[in-house]
């Protein structure tokens, strides 16, 4: 009998692996029979520790619900001149009970698509919050953080980050956001070139999970009754040693409560699209006030025309809540309708330097 033993790196991704082994014929006695020489084995590869379950599989598709190498936070905001109305405080934990983490944060202008990077580095079990007006004040846009290898700056599979953030608005908009958490499926995704300036992150579902091109909000309020429901659009490409990828075309449907729907299009020559539901977007042949009346909710579905992929969030505010039951605030991350594995985004690599 022979039996073989695999050296599994301790932040392999969860996945199920297949080795094989084939004997050689090679040798002084013929071998009638060569098919039974090789042999296969499947091993699913199970995070060490003390968790009481399996984690998540590294198949899993993005999510804000499970830990990941990538970070996706869907909107960051302050206002320079006053911070207390207007701020974001961003939150990432390391879950690992055994590992640093070097995260490579990149924080998009949504509207010039201007980059301005920086590194995070986590201890086991550790945890950071930073404030937007700390960081890049007096702007607005999305952040996307990148666990590398702290020696090389290359991105490595690291699939124990999550995060959030608690964002408000002057407007009254305010939210606690999930990151959406993408996990690698590979050690070394993008490569292991020790002399790489630039890397492509490929998130096609063999190096990176894959990412969202339909999205949709399953509730929007009424206009006639107070809500102000905000919409946040992110496009995820880019080289993001100089800016990141514009939105472009996108089209979608508005539904009411009774089922009819509205289509819409429109261009969007941002990384980051933010309005108000309203009678100006989306632009309906029967507006938007008209389609969702007073008393009535509906919801939304958008996607790239092209094969692009697409984040986003709706953070609903109304004024009334201390006076109306049925009034709420809050918000949450779009829903995931269909995935794209066409998403890249080229990131920069040199050898992190941490401050935190």
């Amino acid at each position: 009998m022979i039996t073989l033993k695999a050296v599994v790196p301790i932040k392999h991704p969860i996945v199920t692996v297949i080795n094989s082994a084939t004997i050689s014929t090679t040798n002084c006695l013929a071998d009638p029979n060569l098919a039974n020489n090789t042999a296969t084995a499947s091993t699913f590869i199970v995070a060490p520790g003390t968790n009481p379950q399996t984690a998540y599989p590294a198949a899993s598709e993005v999510s804000d619900i499970q830990g990941g190498s990538v970070l996706f936070y869907p909107i960051y905001t302050s206002d320079a001149a006053n911070p207390n109305k207007q701020n974001t405080r961003i939150n990432m934990t390391n879950v690992s009970t055994t590992e640093n983490v070097c995260v490579h944060l990149f924080l998009v202008d949504g509207a010039t698509c201007s980059v301005l990077d920086m590194f995070v580095c986590l201890t086991p079990n550790q945890t950071t919050t930073f404030l937007a007006s700390d960081l890049d004040p007096g702007n607005t846009g999305y952040i996307m953080g990148v666990a590398v290898d702290c020696a090389t700056g290359l991105p490595r599979a690291y699939n124990c980050l999550i995060g959030d953030a608690y964002v408000k608005f002057t407007s009254g908009h305010a939210a606690n956001l999930g990151a959406e958490a993408i996990q690698a499926l590979m050690m070394f995704p993008a490569g292991t070139d020790p002399n790489a300036t630039l890397v492509d992150l490929k998130f096609d579902g063999m190096n990176y999970n894959r990412l969202p091109r339909a999205v949709a909000a399953d509730n929007i309020p009424s206009i006639g009754d107070g809500n102000s429901t905000m919409m946040i659009l992110n496009r995820v490409a880019g080289n993001l040693a100089a800016s990141g990828a514009q939105i472009g075309n996108v089209a979608g449907l508005v539904f009411d409560d009774q089922e009819v729907g509205y289509s819409f299009t429109a261009n969007l020559p941002f990384c980051q699209y933010k309005n108000t539901l309203s009678n100006t977007f989306p632009r309906l042949t029967n507006q938007f006030s008209r389609a969702i009346p007073a008393g009535r909710t509906g919801w939304i579905k958008l996607w790239s025309l092209d094969d692009r992929a697409l984040f986003g969030a709706t953070i609903n505010y109304n004024p009334n809540t201390t006076s109306n039951p049925g009034a709420f605030n809050q918000g949450h991350n779009m829903h995931s309708l269909t995935l794209t594995d066409a998403a890249r985004v080229t990131v920069p690599v040199y050898i992190p330097t941490c401050s935190n």
